[in-house]
């Protein structure tokens, strides 16, 4: 289908954006503009804005942000497609014909869809009938109560290769054949996928029926216990998560999505009362998957089983969800007890047990801590440097430069904490020696080359004030330096008047034993920082604690600016492939520039303001 950019902007043009938000968000008039608590995220004060004249929402405190488009798309979980249409009926305007083969594929679709939901209802049809005993003594003992089989309209596929084509002579053999309900092999009859098998349909967004799921009733059947129709023109497993249209209205209320390794499981919990869980289909959570989840919720729950199986489940999802890892948004991880799968938490413990596992989730950053510790032994330095090197092969696939310098600092002090824990205080004689068996080491210093170079570097260049004060602050804290490397190299690179000595400084900080407080001494000739009194990491009457604090924010403030400058850049340069997305894109990151400028002159001014005070 055809929708030009041109098209698009017309029909954002016609919708009132204000009127569309405000029937679900209760909006506020203030200015030009609509301030509201935002939908996306729990907040007591009003910090989500609607501009009707710009076309765009904006949220101060989580990021969200967006047009008409986005939000019937975010907050009410429509395909672009669904609401794109929806817009435009309530505007009056005609969405453009799709081509021919479009077309084609479409009506291919419609009729296939009459296809499940036909076979829908042989199914259902089935597991009231006699033939439907055994299926039904199985939901049965699974405690299943009848609001939820009915819901969730359980099904039978009987024991018989030809039923499926014997039951739906309305439809041709070849659209059977494309609907996953029959296997078409060489020389042979085509004959049924799902044989004695208990029967789940698996719907879209939309609450249609796409595709069909059977779970082996057989005890002793060799068969796979679970099957999923293959991919078709109406499922692609690697894109559909079983149960949303029903779990997404829930995690709004609730603002939680739980995601469970199987549909069985989504069931269960379901019938605890807990409607939020989707679940794969078949395989590890899928890139697609994971953004369909952030549309509901910024921190969806994995609550994978308590076993092997269930813990590598929860290490694919997060491999995958590294990249993709952006401010506010990432995955929270409960570990079931081992052997348990949540329908056996809920019927050995109560559902009150299962509430207090998912209240408590791990985050990813502690579930990849924790993994990677404990995969192997270490019980050599070649263990130990194989566990570094694999947290680095995670920090290395994360794309978002602060989430990725953040994770680099976290992770690899608590891998210096645990290979290295801090050796026990050495016993001082009165004699002046030390006692037996331990040796003083003198505390390394940085050499008086790489002093002299680091004179030079901080003496020179154009750079602004605050980046020579965050320079000289670094100085006098070497130890923060690595613990910001990532960060300050990016910005090394960036800036070429700063970068000779970030670089230097980064060098200096590798030569020095940081828990021996090494110092890169001033005495030795380094140029006497500028404005201590307005910056609190400079001044030597603020306490180390608080002056590494102040120093690690002025960092952040540093080396966010030109990433920012950098990205809108880059945001330009797709406008001619992409207008659309590059001005939303452009848009956010002009108010987040605009934002990082105001923070940057409010910096210091509150120390500065409080010793005047004193003063007079």
């Amino acid at each position: 289908m055809a929708l030009s950019p041109q098209w698009l902007d017309e029909l954002r043009m016609r919708v009132s954006l204000s009127a569309i938000i405000g029937r679900t968000t209760r909006l506020q008039k203030a200015g030009r503009e609509f301030k509201a608590c935002c939908p996306f995220h729990e907040e007591k004060t009003p910090s989500f804005t609607v501009n009707d004249a710009k076309g765009f929402y904006h949220c101060f405190g989580c990021g969200a942000h967006g047009d008409a488009i986005r939000w019937m798309t975010d907050q009410r979980g429509l395909a672009f497609m669904d609401a794109v249409k929806e817009l435009a009926a309530e505007a009056g305007m005609e969405v453009p014909a799709p081509d021919p083969r479009a077309a084609q594929q479409a009506e291919k679709r419609a009729s296939l869809h009459d296809v499940t939901a036909a076979a829908q209802s042989w199914f259902a049809a089935n597991l009231a009938s006699p033939g439907g005993e055994q299926a039904r003594s199985y939901l049965e003992r699974r405690g299943f109560s009848d609001t939820i089989m009915r819901e969730f309209g359980f099904g039978f596929a009987p024991d018989d290769r030809q039923a499926v084509g014997r039951a739906l002579t309305q439809f041709e053999q070849p659209m059977l054949i494309e609907a996953g309900l029959l296997i078409a092999v060489e020389d042979k009859d085509p004959y049924d996928r799902f044989r004695a098998r208990l029967m789940l349909p698996i719907e879209d967004a939309r609450g249609r029926v796409i595709a069909f799921g059977g779970r082996i009733l057989a005890a002793d059947s060799k068969a796979p216990k679970y099957l999923n129709s293959p991919d078709t023109p109406l499922f692609d497993k690697g894109r559909t998560l079983y149960n949303l249209h029903r779990a997404a209205p829930a995690a709004r209320q609730t603002g939680r999505m739980i995601v469970v390794e199987g549909y069985m499981d989504a069931i269960a919990l379901a019938n605890a009362g807990i409607r939020e869980v989707v679940a794969p289909l078949g395989t590890a959570l899928t890139e697609n998957q994971i953004e369909l989840l952030w549309r509901q919720v910024e921190r969806p729950v994995l609550c994978f089983d308590g076993d092997s199986a269930g813990q590598r489940a929860a290490m694919r999802a997060i491999g995958r969800a590294l990249p993709l890892l952006r401010p506010s948004h990432s995955l929270a991880i409960v570990q079931l007890p081992t052997g348990m799968d949540p329908d056996d938490v809920i019927r050995d413990k109560g559902t009150a047990a299962i509430e207090a596992l998912l209240a408590e989730p791990a985050s990813l950053l502690d579930t990849l801590w924790s993994f990677e510790r404990d995969a192997v032994p270490l019980s050599s330095p070649e263990d130990k440097a194989g566990l570094k090197q694999r947290l680095i092969d995670h920090i290395d696939t994360i794309q978002h430069p602060d989430i990725r310098a953040l994770y680099k600092r976290e992770l690899l002090e608590r891998f210096s904490s645990f290979a290295f824990p801090p050796r026990p205080p050495r016993e001082f004689l009165p004699q002046g020696q030390w006692k037996k068996g331990n040796f003083p080491a003198a505390i390394p210093t940085v050499t008086p080359d790489v002093v002299e170079r680091l004179k030079r570097a901080m003496a020179g260049g154009s750079r602004d004030r605050f980046a020579t004060a965050v320079i000289a602050g670094l100085a006098r804290f070497p130890d923060q330096i690595l613990q910001h490397e990532q960060a300050l190299t990016e910005y090394a690179r960036r800036d070429r008047n700063s970068g000779p000595a970030i670089d230097l400084l980064l060098e200096s900080a590798e030569k020095l034993d940081l828990h021996a407080q090494s110092t890169i001494s001033l005495a030795q000739g380094l140029p006497a920082p500028p404005d201590t009194t307005r910056y609190a990491f400079l001044d030597e009457g603020t306490e180390a604690g608080e002056a590494r604090k102040d120093l690690a924010e002025a960092v952040s403030l540093l080396v966010e600016k030109p990433a920012l400058e950098s990205a809108l850049a880059e945001a330009t340069a797709r406008f001619e492939s992409d207008p659309e997305g590059s001005m939303a894109e452009q848009s956010r990151l002009r108010d987040r520039l605009l934002a990082l400028n105001e923070r940057l002159k409010r910096f210091g001014r509150k120390k500065a303001a409080t010793e005047g005070e004193q003063d007079i």
